[in-house]
């Protein structure tokens, strides 16, 4: 919609807010105005189908910083009984004029002036100018203007905007994939599968599934981010799932074969070799995240347990183990790298 359309009408009364309203306010009118009026629930109703379009519109605009900026700049002017003088300063002309000059084509040069102008009065060139770039591009020196090209021809329809959203996936949804569907601002459900492995912050780009464009144009994109929630047990590791094993200090010391969860639920054995200590990683194959035909692995870090509550025999074969190692350092090497 050309910026010269807004001068006949009022966004603010078509949406029913004021116009000091916030965006949140204007966005949750919106969508209530969009459910009820929406073409789907009133087939045939060419009332509705009318006031359909004129609140996108007025949404259009009213939800977009910069477009509610210029909106508002122009009826700051109108209110305030901008008037411009053409040419050599004949006759006073009205809001009309200057626009019939700008998009008429011509090379005629205007001259305006405001009446009780102030600091906190619009800045009319820096207005003018950013009507002439949302049109299309600048003039003289661009190569569109108002909506056509320097030799007259129209510009083509301009396809629809892209739309962000979001939504959140549990952890074992976001490694399965999953079928969400979203609500638009309009009350319109969108059904789209994602895909598995799909990682925390990651950008999903939906062809087609934007705000509509104009009349033969292709409709934007939905640009959807995914926020994956945290699982209590595993974690991620690019295509790699993660894992902390708890083990006794006689099976890390010893040796043993121990059962280790996977994301399914099913446990896989794995074998602690004898004198493991903590932090060693100890690797499942192929029971990570699956993309395709391939699959990441399982990784296990080794957490030696240190016993809280020890029986008799068991500290008395500490006591005996520890009086074998007498005179061994296992800081020994430490130091001896920290003087390197």
């Amino acid at each position: 919609m050309a910026s010269q359309d807004w001068l006949d009408k009022d966004f603010y009364a078509i949406l029913g807010v004021s116009s000091d309203a916030d965006a949140a306010t204007i966005k949750k009118t919106y969508r209530k105005l969009a459910r009820k009026l929406h073409p789907d629930q009133n087939a045939g109703d060419t009332a509705a189908e009318a006031k359909f379009k004129e609140i996108g519109e007025a949404y259009s605009v009213l939800s977009d910083p910069e477009q509610r900026q210029q909106y508002d700049q122009l009826r700051a002017m109108t209110r305030g009984g901008a008037r411009f003088t053409a040419g050599g300063g004949g006759s006073a002309g009205g809001f009309e004029d200057i626009f019939s000059g700008m998009f008429s084509g011509g090379n005629t040069r205007t001259r305006y002036s405001t009446s009780n102008s102030s600091a906190n009065d619009p800045d009319m060139q820096d207005l003018l100018a950013s009507l002439f770039g949302q049109a299309g591009g600048s003039y003289p020196g661009g190569s569109t203007y108002g909506g056509y090209d320097t030799f007259g021809a129209p510009r083509g329809p301009r396809k629809g905007a892209d739309v962000q959203a979001r939504t959140n996936l549990s952890f074992r949804d976001a490694v399965a994939g999953q079928t969400v569907t979203l609500e638009a601002a309009d009350g319109q459900r969108i059904t789209t599968r994602i895909p598995p492995g799909v990682r925390d912050g990651q950008k999903i780009r939906l062809r087609g599934k934007g705000a509509r464009g104009d009349a033969g144009a292709e409709p934007g994109d939905l640009i959807l981010t995914v926020t994956v929630e945290k699982h209590p047990v595993f974690g991620r590791d690019g295509d790699n799932l993660t894992v902390d094993l708890p083990v006794t200090f006689p099976e890390a010391a010893l040796g043993a074969t121990v059962s280790v969860p996977t994301l399914d639920g099913s446990p896989v054995r794995v074998k602690i070799a004898p004198g493991t200590p903590s932090g060693r990683v100890l690797r499942v194959k192929g029971r990570g995240v699956k993309r395709g035909d391939k699959s990441g692995d399982l990784l296990a870090k080794v957490q030696v347990v240190v016993p809280q509550r020890l029986t008799d025999a068991g500290r008395e074969a500490l006591e005996a183990m520890q009086a074998d190692e007498a005179g061994q350092d296992p800081r020994a090497e430490l130091f001896e790298r920290a003087r390197a």
